[in-house]
């Protein structure tokens, strides 16, 4: 099930499991039991939505917490209900408690497994993988709004564990599949490599489409307000390039890298300059301990500098945040969601906020359960006087619904499509009144934009495989994606350069997107622009001479007037 976000994949469960609990072409239960595995954040949700949907009419045995012995209780007298109508014939576990007690779950059998977000699954290879796929059953439903995150041998095994054999071995679906494909959607491809990738493309899609149901968010914009995403370059700060530069010339893993080598201090130098493009303030303490690539960096910060307060207008990407949330608070009700994938970094949110004084809440992996939910309702309150929601990518991506707000902000860009994806689709869901802003921040010719374009390479291959987009351009070639150390200081957007954009005269669109265009794969679709002239939003309008030097942006959809 690779429905994209919003379109009720839970509810779609439960309706299932309810029709094979209760009826099957001879008027008895098709099955006695159906286990659920989920993120362990998603363990009490799913519980909620059983009892939401269903009334009380099944009593779910939802487990997220308890000693190992009292687990194995549990999960054997889960095991041992046999008949008709069984007590509790639904078990709600996480992935880790199945992994951790997958013996007493295998001694017998069940007739339905459900995975949430079971992109989870896509290594064959992991115990959790294994576990589930020798648990006795004979039905098997995988849930992922994302189903392609990084390649197609991920593909494969989400694919194998609920149709097993469908695509071949690993290594038969490599050969004819995988190989052929890539090199086909490669920029440099031959005509005939690009034919062949197309023809073996068609074959999987049709053999994989037997066992996949998708559909994308395009259902929902009748229902939902409009949505503008916007992609905003912003300028590095004098102090950034300079620190930047001065990385790039001494930081040993950047020779590793140029050599085709990938090692573990080319990953850290990887973070610094992710996190040097968010704020100089996240490096101050290795440029302290002159650290590798930051030797003598420490005089280059302002006389006093202490690290200490936040000091916007040392960075590009938090002077334009700064003009952003003053704006909007300034002139609308509107309420903001801050995403970043480092604690560090809203950190340094918590201080702006104090700064200008903004009420704010904030939500990362040490928070219980428990008190997200309550977090989460506050703020979703209109009569919330909190202005901001502070989230950290990975422990509030998936499953919140923050109608609250109808701004977001991503301050920083993720290796993965699906995180940002995810937190993205926040503000932009049911319930939902206003129209919504997301602002994508990108550092302009840094390592942010070569992220945001791999990015956009695995977001075309996952568009032309799950939604059969049969025209994605094949913008970047795999070689032009290992160029993470580089540095272009006079593009207003590196991204808009690799685009080879026909629309644009001297970065400049002259030409619109063509009529009835699909923007949601493909960013040579959106309109971009190197001045503010055009901008759908008044917020980044005003927010643009900051520090702003290109935008992509697009509408979800026209707005439908009501009939008079």
């Amino acid at each position: 099930m690779a429905d994209e976000m919003g379109l009720g994949k839970t509810l779609q469960c439960i309706t299932l499991m309810w029709t094979l609990l209760r009826q099957s072409p001879e008027g008895k239960p098709e099955i006695d039991k159906a286990v659920v595995v989920s993120p362990s954040s998603l363990v009490r949700n799913w519980s909620n939505e059983v009892h939401k949907w269903l009334g009380g009419r099944i009593q779910p045995l939802a487990i997220d917490g308890g000693s190992k012995e009292e687990i194995d209780q549990k999960l054997a007298s889960f095991m041992n209900q046999r008949g008709a109508r069984v007590p509790s014939p639904i078990l709600i576990i996480s992935y880790e408690t199945f992994r951790l007690h997958a013996d007493t779950l295998q001694r017998g059998s069940v007739g339905l497994v459900i995975c949430d977000e079971g992109h989870r699954l896509k290594n064959s290879e992991n115990q959790t993988y294994q576990a589930l796929n020798s648990l006795n059953t004979s039905r098997r439903v995988l849930i992922s709004g994302t189903p392609i995150q990084n390649d197609l041998l991920e593909y494969f095994s989400l694919v194998h564990f609920v149709n097993s054999g469908i695509l071949g071995t690993a290594q038969e679906f490599k050969k004819h599949f995988e190989l052929p494909i890539l090199k086909g959607r490669d920029a440099d491809a031959s005509e005939e490599a690009r034919q062949k990738g197309e023809e073996r493309l068609r074959e999987l899609v049709s053999i994989v489409n037997r066992c996949l149901i998708r559909r994308t968010s395009d259902i929902l914009s009748k229902y939902l307000p409009v949505k503008i995403e916007q992609v905003v370059c912003c300028r590095l700060t004098p102090l950034q390039t300079e620190l930047y530069r001065r990385f790039l010339k001494q930081a040993k893993p950047v020779e590793d890298l140029r050599a085709g080598k990938m090692s573990v201090s080319s990953l850290s130098s990887i973070t610094s300059l992710k996190k040097l493009c968010n704020h100089p303030g996240l490096i101050y303490e290795k440029c302290v301990e002159e650290e590798e690539g930051f030797a003598g960096a420490l005089d280059l910060f302002p006389p006093g500098y202490s690290g200490k307060s936040v000091e916007p207008q040392l960075s590009g990407k938090m002077l334009v945040l700064d003009y952003i949330l003053a704006v909007t608070r300034r002139t609308s009700s509107d309420k903001v969601v801050l995403v970043s994938n480092y604690t560090q970094t809203l950190d340094l949110f918590e201080k702006l906020c104090r700064l200008r004084k903004y009420l704010y809440v904030r939500l990362d992996g040490t928070m219980s359960i428990k008190k997200r939910a309550k977090v989460v309702e506050r703020f979703n309150n209109p009569s919330s006087p909190d202005f901001i929601f502070m989230l950290s990518s990975k422990a509030g991506g998936c499953g919140l619904n923050l109608i609250g707000a109808n701004r977001l902000v991503m301050f920083d860009p993720d290796w993965n499509p699906a995180n940002d994806e995810q937190a993205m689709a926040r503000v932009w869901r049911d319930g939902q009144k206003k129209t919504c802003y997301i602002y994508r921040l990108l550092s302009a010719g840094t390592i942010e934009e070569k992220i945001f374009q791999r990015q956009t390479h695995k977001k075309a291959l996952s568009s032309c495989v799950v939604d059969e987009e049969q025209d994605v351009e094949r913008h970047f070639s795999l070689g032009e994606l290992r160029e993470l150390f580089t540095l272009n200081e006079v593009t207003p957007s590196d991204t808009h350069d690799k685009l080879r954009c026909r629309r644009c005269v001297n970065g400049r669109q002259v030409r619109p997107p063509a009529e009835g265009s699909d923007c949601t794969s493909d960013l040579a679709q959106w309109h971009h622009s190197a001045d503010k002239r055009g901008l759908p939003d008044a917020v980044l309008l005003a927010a643009w001479d900051a520090a702003v030097t290109f935008a992509f942006y697009q509408r979800s959809h026209e707005e439908q007037r009501g009939v008079l």
